[in-house]
């Protein structure tokens, strides 16, 4: 993997991990009440904004990255943003993470690092 892709896919791992943490924030605001008024809530608060910024941004640079990696290898190495996320959401969000999930976790890493080193 040159450097350039290489960057491009932590900077992809990056913003998605970022758009999903800024989501998750703006979703979980227990000041936000229900139906439309939680909509609105939502709307008027910074984190939805920094998750569709985020998400923008990704689907830019997620373009820049396909378009030096074959799309079977790019899905794979993305698929490292769902650990990521998941570690992510354990510290910042308190969730948990049951045996089945870091079970996951390691199969998931173990897949990445294989695609990885297969270039």
């Amino acid at each position: 993997m040159s450097p350039l892709v290489a960057t491009l896919w932590l900077v992809n791992v990056t913003l998605d991990t970022c758009g999903q943490l800024a989501f998750k924030a703006a979703a979980s605001d227990p000041r936000a009440g229900d139906g439309v008024a939680r909509w609105r809530y939502m709307a008027s608060r910074p984190w939805i904004w920094l998750g569709i910024l985020a998400y923008v941004t990704h689907l830019l640079s997620w373009i820049a990255f396909l378009s030096w990696v074959d799309l079977s290898q790019g899905v794979l190495l993305a698929s490292i943003n769902i650990v990521v996320i998941m570690i992510a959401g354990r510290f910042l969000f308190r969730e948990k993470l049951t045996p089945l999930r870091v079970g996951g976790i390691l199969l998931v890493s173990a897949g990445v690092a294989i695609v990885g080193m297969s270039g």
